[in-house]
């Protein structure tokens, strides 16, 4: 895939970055990844992922729905590859923002280990320096590491 296309890992990740932050980037977002038909790992993550932000601006009513479909889309992309820290990544960052009732936080403790063990394996992590960055940043800054466990993560180039 090159960079030119809608799905390139490189386009897929700036665009999951403003559909976070903005609604109107969200709901490009998930029109995008909706179209999406094919079978790779980490793109149906982010599909799943534009599917959970689409839960956060839809209404109440509609919220449940979007988030289960992430879920399911989420367990399609693990199975396809459950070795992939960016799945893995995409997955954390939903899940550990759900509210805990809902029952669909199961995968948190171990997708949040799965990423201290891969990132702390870095350059051999298979993240490139981007990814890097962005995982660790993000389990630092969320609290999802301990203090001994961020101090080992900072001292690691990216």
């Amino acid at each position: 895939m090159s960079d030119a296309t809608p799905y390139s890992l490189p386009n897929l990740r700036r665009q999951y970055q403003q559909a976070a932050s903005s609604k109107e980037a969200g709901e490009k977002f998930h029109k995008l990844m909706a179209a999406y038909d094919q079978r790779n790992a980490v793109v149906l993550a982010y599909k799943a992922a534009a599917e959970a932000i689409r839960a956060r601006d839809a209404s109440m009513f509609n919220k449940l729905t979007y988030v289960q479909n992430a879920n399911k889309q989420f367990e399609e992309a693990v199975k396809l590859d459950g070795d992939n820290a960016e799945i893995r990544f995409l997955r954390l960052s939903v899940e550990s923002n759900l509210p805990s009732f809902l029952g669909l936080s199961g995968h948190v403790d171990e997708d949040r280990q799965f990423l201290v063990e891969t990132l702390l394996q870095h350059p051999k992590s298979g993240l490139d320096a981007e990814s890097f960055g962005l995982v660790r940043d993000f389990l630092v800054e969320r609290g999802h590491v301990s203090g001994p466990e961020a101090e080992k993560l900072g001292r690691i180039e990216g």
